[in-house]
């Protein structure tokens, strides 16, 4: 249970015993729903929970309540206090010790919950044209999609991830024809191309495979299958694993396009209207109606859409999250409408709108088509790392622009935040080194025995008995204590809600924060002492964060690497 959650519970206990003892005879069908937090003034307590809320039903003042719940707390490693309504708790290290013994206990599965129960999710993201390379843009959705999946495993989700590549329509006409100029082009001969093909350098070095390499396919399907390969291979290199890329051309080899236009039709949510067949979505949420195959009768791409989230439907999926570009708000009103009109639940269809990335360069935002150096993830990736990328990807939350600071991205400092997090662990990996490396008399230069010995520390680690956590002669160092045991178990709270919010975002910002913490807490107090049982302590609080901060990285995709 998170210790917030658990503060709560006392205080909901402590009110229906006072109920039973006729204390608050107007409660008995009142909802009890109170929220912990965190003081601004921390002299108060740790975590305060305000009962202000039933004097409108007790009549009375909210501090004689607050009493009066206090007296049927028993306090259990805490102390409680009364100020203006609030009920204060102050978490004694009897707590303190509590909440490091889960870490060093649970290690990477301390936060661990089952918020998904089991729940069959399907995440589609990225999913690009196969007619050239990924945009920075896609490089966001990769992280973000993965990054979310990761989480949602973590919090007890059947997470499976899905590519719907886009090769059926003209664009993979244009990609056709495209390699074929750049075929002629290889062979001396001069083409002319139009101003809709796809005029890329990349599709050079696959005109020459095709040219070396011809397996009797079509322009179409050798260029499809290529640029497909470079792709797969990049989401690859960044980390990005697919359990299935779908293909649009399947669902029409498959009938299933057809087959999902004439259940419409049955079910009279289709008609005829100059020329062209239409989908009654206004019967549903969306704003008019959209047309499903146009006067010439081809299909629009609506069409294969519906017909494609209904196949994920039919699999057995519980619930579909889709990652879009913010341009494609317009999008879900009428895939809502499309899968009520089939039968199902629009409620299983969850979107995830993205704004755009802009590159910054010399603190100014570039145009991608004005940028020589970097156009293409892959280039990105190449110039800053695949941490670095991934890591920058996903700091801001995903509905607003994130402006990707390339230059800063690169450097080795604290400016940097990936760099920042990453230094914190391997921080903690070192002083867990030091601890076992023998000392250097400053002024003599003589070796001196180290703090423990290598066993002596894997018994520690493995057995982690903890004897005391505070120094009583430095009130500084037992705060700073306090405080990154305290953000710690906030990693429990802070996995909750990245899975339930969809928002992986917040793994980053509490990554930096329990960096902040980390080095704050090594500033002001000294791990490695003479006083061994005290640097035993200490010692236990790095490991601690060692094991979450890896965990909140392993999470995101990104390396927690132990020297730096």
């Amino acid at each position: 249970m998170m210790i917030k959650e658990y503060f709560e519970e006392v205080v909901k206990d402590a009110i229906l015993k006072a109920v039973k003892d006729n204390k608050f005879n107007n409660l008995n069908n009142v909802e009890l729903n109170f929220m912990c937090e965190t003081p601004k003034n921390t002299e108060f307590g740790d975590y305060a929970i305000n009962v202000s809320m039933l004097s409108r039903y007790l009549k009375k003042a909210p501090n004689i309540i607050a009493e009066t719940v206090k007296e049927y707390i028993t306090p259990d490693s805490f102390e409680v206090n009364v100020i203006n309504g609030f009920i204060n708790f102050k978490l004694n290290e009897k707590f303190l010790f509590k909440i490091l013994n889960e870490i060093l206990d649970k290690k990477e599965d301390f936060a661990k919950i089952d918020l998904g129960k089991g729940k069959k999710v399907n995440i589609e993201y990225v999913s690009a044209n196969p007619t050239g390379p990924f945009h920075i843009g896609h490089g966001r959705w990769a992280a973000i999609g993965s990054a979310l999946a990761e989480i949602m495993k973590y919090t007890g989700y059947d997470v499976f991830q899905e590519f719907y590549i886009n090769d059926a329509g003209a664009q993979i006409q244009r990609l056709a024809k495209s390699l074929e100029n750049r075929v002629k082009e290889q062979k001396g001969e001069n083409v002319v191309w139009d101003d809709d093909l796809y005029k890329g350098d990349y599709l050079i070095p696959v005109a020459k495979k095709y040219i070396e390499d011809n397996r009797g396919q079509s322009y179409a399907d050798f260029a499809k299958e290529e640029m497909l390969n470079l792709q797969k291979e990049l989401l690859k290199k960044f980390r990005t694993d697919f359990d299935l890329f779908f293909s649009e051309t399947s669902l029409y080899k498959d009938n299933e396009v057809d087959s999902c236009v004439k259940q419409l039709k049955e079910a009279g949510k289709l008609y005829e209207k100059d020329g062209a067949v239409w989908f009654r979505s206004t019967d549903y949420t969306d704003s008019q109606d959209r047309v499903l195959k146009k006067s010439d009768g081809t299909n629009t791409y609506l069409t294969a859409d519906i017909a494609y989230h209904k196949n994920k439907l039919d699999r057995g999926f519980d619930l579909l999250i889709n990652i879009w570009g913010a341009d494609h708000h317009g999008y879900i009103p009428r895939m809502k409408a499309a899968i009520d009109a089939l039968g199902y639940d629009s409620n299983k269809l969850e979107v995830l709108l993205g704004q755009l990335v802009n590159i910054i360069e010399n603190g100014e935002a570039v145009r991608m088509g004005k940028r020589k150096k970097m156009v293409t993830l892959d280039e990105l990736v190449d110039e800053v790392g695949v941490d670095g990328t991934r890591y920058w990807m996903l700091m801001r939350s995903i509905d607003t622009t994130l402006d990707f600071d390339v230059e800063l991205a690169k450097t080795k400092n604290d400016q940097n935040p990936v760099f920042y997090v990453q230094y914190a662990h391997a921080r903690c990996c070192s002083i867990l080194r030091k601890a076992t490396i023998e000392k250097i008399d400053t002024e003599t230069k003589e070796k001196l025995p180290s703090y423990l010995t290598e066993d002596e520390l894997k018994q520690l680690l493995d057995e982690h008995k903890i004897t005391k956590l505070y120094d009583k002669n430095d009130t500084q160092a037992n705060n700073s204590t306090k405080r990154i045991i305290l953000k710690l178990e906030e990693f429990k709270s802070t996995i909750e809600a990245a899975s339930r919010l969809r928002a992986p975002y917040m793994l980053c910002k509490y990554a930096q924060e329990l960096a902040q913490e980390l080095h704050h807490f090594y500033n002001f107090t000294r791990v490695l002492s003479d006083d061994i049982e005290m640097t035993k302590m200490r010692l236990l609080i790095v490991s601690a964060v060692k094991i979450v901060l890896c965990q909140t990285l392993k999470l995101i995709r990104v390396d927690a690497p132990e020297k730096m």
